[in-house]
């Protein structure tokens, strides 16, 4: 099956290597080596282990908040493991398996989360909104879609740079109906912007479903009105969704162009632990997808290929959840942030007028 873009009028096409059982389709020709598909699964692995132990800490009231990748964990290592290390990433809520991924520590996610004293942001941000300078993964923004002027910029700037990096704005099925949807792709195929636009369309924008949200019979069909190419996967197939990837960046490379991806998915949790999808939603549409869970369709494919054993899985899964077991215990072991950070970071020397409020804060809060 060749990777093709959409076109209009045509059915909508859906690109995928693996079967729903985990067999290869037929004529398929794996690039990855046995190093590189296994690095790929572990990766998977530790982002369910994580977003598993995370949930139960907020319902436990010990994190306030938490967004569960749950079920697109193919959408978020397959196409993370097709860039450059020095490719921008600028996320939205899902994608913190990529900054796992490029190098950002365990230790660093679960203090975020917490919120400690050690947390890189200080515990100003919340959790799951992850940032990671050194590996270029931006800091998210809880509001919908304004990542993607960002990506733009950051494209347009790898280019006036003369870098053959790229920049990469995640998005879900919501974002497509925002307006900073529609100018940054208008933007970046105006100005040739060397950007890559994915979507994890998991079909429910909190409570709102996709088939609301447009009469599109694709997302990636939206990318024909901007004159670029707009590509379709399996988002629960990690080896389809790292071959679509690949070859969008490498176009995008080519003619430093734009180009979008809709990975189709399915979000089996809750949009995240403030919300309750059985109020909105058929959940036996839910359990019907959850047979098509992307980590036991890969670990079922890497088991055939030979590249794993379930005793491996096992011993991957039980090592993964003592490490964040102990990351929980460390992070929660550690001090609060400082009070005084309220007020540092934002200029180089601090305004009389924070100052003042600086000293009456420390004044409100000295034993009296």
């Amino acid at each position: 099956m060749a990777i093709m873009p959409e076109r209009p009028g045509v059915k909508p096409s859906l690109y995928s290597v693996q079967t729903l059982r985990g067999g290869l389709r037929k004529g398929t020709a794996l690039s990855l080596k046995r190093e590189e598909l296994r690095e790929i699964y572990r990766g998977m692995a530790l982002v369910r282990a994580v977003d598993s132990r995370m949930v139960t800490l907020q319902r436990q009231g010990r994190i306030t908040f938490y967004g569960a990748a749950t079920g697109q964990e193919a959408a978020v290592i397959g196409s993370g493991y097709a860039l450059d290390a020095e490719d921008w990433v600028v996320p939205a809520l899902r994608e913190g398996g990529i900054a796992l991924l490029r190098g950002f520590s365990l230790s660093d996610y679960v203090n975020q989360v917490v919120g400690n004293g050690p947390d890189i942001q200080k515990g100003r941000q919340m959790p799951c909104h992850y940032g990671h300078k050194d590996a270029n993964y931006v800091t998210l923004s809880s509001c919908i879609a304004n990542q993607l002027p960002h990506a733009v910029g950051i494209a347009l700037a790898m280019r006036l740079k003369g870098k053959e990096h790229i920049s990469v704005g995640y998005m879900g099925d919501g974002a497509t109906s925002e307006g900073d949807f529609h100018t940054s792709m208008e933007f970046a195929a105006r100005l040739n912007a060397p950007v890559l636009f994915f979507c994890q369309n998991n079909q429910w924008a909190i409570s709102t479903g996709v088939e609301k949200q447009t009469r599109a019979k694709s997302l990636a069909c939206k990318a024909n009105g901007y004159s670029m190419p707009g590509y379709r996967v399996d988002g629960n197939d990690v080896l389809a969704v790292w071959e679509v990837t690949a070859h969008a960046v490498a176009e995008i490379r080519r003619t430093g162009r734009p180009a979008f991806i809709e990975a189709l998915t399915y979000r089996v949790g809750a949009h995240s632990t403030s919300d309750d999808p059985s109020r909105y939603r058929d959940e036996s549409i839910t359990q019907q997808w959850k047979k098509r869970d992307p980590l036991q369709r890969y670990k079922n494919t890497m088991i055939k290929l030979g590249h794993l054993s379930e005793d491996e899985a096992a011993q991957l899964d039980n090592e993964y959840a003592e490490r964040v077991n102990a990351e929980i215990t460390r992070a929660e072991a550690e001090s609060a942030p400082k009070i005084n950070d309220l007020f540092s970071d934002v200029y180089a020397n601090i305004p009389k007028h924070l100052k003042r409020q600086q000293a009456q804060l420390e004044r409100a809060l000295s034993p009296r």
